[in-house]
């Protein structure tokens, strides 16, 4: 087996030529290296889960083939990374690099998958047979199967938390939780979930709910169940904007709240999106003098839109003019649409390990609460995404005073001076943790920060009973004059803490001087009557 050419490509013209020449160097090496433990029989099976099977190590051939496909695939990536370009364009060029390198593997295909072929045989055919109809399957529901969705069922055995439903509008539903203790804090907590995911990642089942653990100790729990816009409605849902649910949404969820639990102050709590939709009406609110907020909590959430890790690579000005032009003056943003741009965001996990055991292996995936979830997506108004696109992703307005307005009010998120707890997590992808920290740059009062493992999920959704995973913190709080200025120090001085950050949550929230009071056994009140049980209507509504 000869060393492969050293020809030149587009790319190689733009790497330094010492660069390239080490690059190079290296790759025939490795060749080499690999190419003779091949002939002696001492070639191992690379460290890799997808080449991981007994059937890779049995199958020279293909053994190989794994082998040189890691070495081209290390040898591209290292290329691009010294590749002289705009760093724009470099992360736009390492996306596309990884989305070719993970399609091409040899696993994802049925001839040059070994452990997939011994399945067929050993099924006599059947795993091809399974894996067709499998493939149909998906093909009739417009997406690749993660879960299986069977065992799952809004209300049954996700989404159980008793409550009811005590107000709706065009937007959304706010649902109360009945209380779990004889007594409560004072305030009630409401909780702001992403639009662009359904509410219950946050009520999946009663060992990992959030929702059902903060009920448990002591707290008044409202949460923000969205309306899944369809392009069947009839109300023009369709060109609902950012503004609108600010006002129509959040505030007037936060406004229902305190009315039912006769205060003039809520605690409240950002996810993702959800996060940036109630930092943005609380600025909003208080533009117009008003404070209907007494705590704020941000789980994952963006406010410094300066770096938004890999999404940075679909973001630039000539595609906001597109989606202005599709969809500014209404229409969908469509969940499907959403939910392949973040599945291909990790395409090796969420959607080539589907395609080899779906579809190769003729499997079907196993039940899992948090992917049946990821499954069920929402649909956005045009007009809302459009705008929320353009001023954060693209030009960044909402950390800067007065950089955006909503309805002709300017609006200054440095303006919130409240007690705040940002939650980031180590491994998110969506909103890398650095850029969580950042919000500390842009508002005021007191903070606190804490940094979880795991991802954009995984962090947030770590119930003490898992004893998974860990958190760190740093003793005290912050205000925007003495923020650390580099993250990385942050953490080098941080405490690790072993388990969930939930209690951690727990013991920031009693202490924002909430007072107890007796438990109600009523939900809502004389204005706001319980209109169904909990989860809802609109909850129930699927993307098509």
């Amino acid at each position: 087996m000869g060393t492969p050419s050293s020809s030149e490509s587009p790319l190689s013209t733009s790497v330094p030529p010492n660069r390239l020449a080490e690059i190079q160097a290296e790759f025939s090496r490795e060749w080499s290296r690999i190419a003779s433990e091949a002939q002696r029989g001492a070639l191992g099976v690379p460290d890799d889960r997808r080449f991981a099977a007994q059937s890779w190590l049995a199958n020279p051939v293909q053994l190989l083939a794994a082998h040189l496909y890691l070495l081209s695939a290390r040898a591209m990536a290292q290329m691009v990374d010294a590749a002289r370009m705009p760093e724009a364009a470099r992360r736009r060029l390492q996306f596309s690099a990884m989305q070719w390198v993970d399609a091409v593997s040899p696993a994802n295909f049925l001839a040059t998958n070994p452990d997939a072929l011994r399945a067929l045989i050993d099924s006599q055919g059947q795993t091809l047979r399974r894996g067709i109809a499998n493939l149909f399957g998906d093909l009739r529901k417009g997406r690749l199967s993660q879960t299986d969705e069977t065992q799952f069922r809004l209300g049954e055995n996700v989404a159980v938390t008793p409550g009811a439903v005590v107000f709706e509008n065009k937007l959304f539903q706010l649902i109360q939780y009945a209380p779990l203790t004889r007594e409560v804090a004072r305030k009630p907590v409401v909780i702001v979930p992403p639009c662009i995911n359904k509410y219950y990642i946050l009520d999946l089942q009663p060992a990992n709910s959030f929702v059902r653990y903060v009920v448990e100790r002591g707290f008044t729990v409202m949460v923000v169940s969205w309306r899944n816009p369809l392009p069947s409605d009839t109300d023009r849902i369709d060109t609902a904007t950012w503004g609108d649910y600010l006002q129509e949404g959040v505030l007037r969820a936060l406004d229902v709240a305190a009315s039912i639990t006769n205060q003039d102050q809520v605690d409240a709590v950002g996810f993702c999106v959800g996060g940036t939709l109630l930092t943005s009406a609380l600025a909003l609110a208080k533009a117009r003098g008003r404070d209907p907020v007494g705590a704020l909590t941000l789980l994952a959430t963006l406010l410094d839109f300066s770096d938004t890790g890999v999404l940075d690579v679909f973001v630039d000005e000539s595609h906001a003019r597109l989606r202005d032009y599709q969809l500014g003056r209404g229409g969908m943003m469509t969940a499907r649409e959403l939910a392949t741009t973040f599945s291909f965001l990790r395409p090796n996990e969420l959607v080539w390990n589907y395609v080899v055991g779906n579809y190769l292996k003729g499997e079907e995936p196993p039940a899992f609460d948090l992917l049946f979830w990821n499954a069920d997506g929402t649909n956005l108004p045009g007009p809302f995404f459009c705008w929320y696109f353009r001023n954060t992703y693209l030009e960044n307005r909402l950390k800067t005073p007065g950089g955006v307005q909503v309805d002709g009010q300017a609006i200054d998120l440095g303006s919130l001076n409240l007690p705040v707890y940002i939650f980031g997590s180590r491994e998110d992808h969506i909103v890398p943790w650095r850029s969580a920290f950042a919000s500390m740059n842009v508002l005021r009062g007191t903070m606190r920060f804490v940094l979880g493992a795991s991802g954009h999920i995984a962090g947030v959704v770590n119930p003490p009973g898992r004893k998974k995973r860990h958190y760190w913190t740093h003793p005290g709080t912050y205000t925007r004059t003495n923020v650390p200025a580099d993250a990385d120090a942050w953490l080098s001085r941080a405490d690790r803490h072993e388990g969930s950050w939930w209690p951690d949550w727990i013991r920031w929230q009693a202490a924002q001087g909430n007072g107890r009071v007796p438990a109600r056994s009523r939900l809502g009140n004389a204005r706001y009557k319980p209109i169904e049980k909990a989860p809802g209507r609109y909850v129930r509504v699927r993307a098509v």
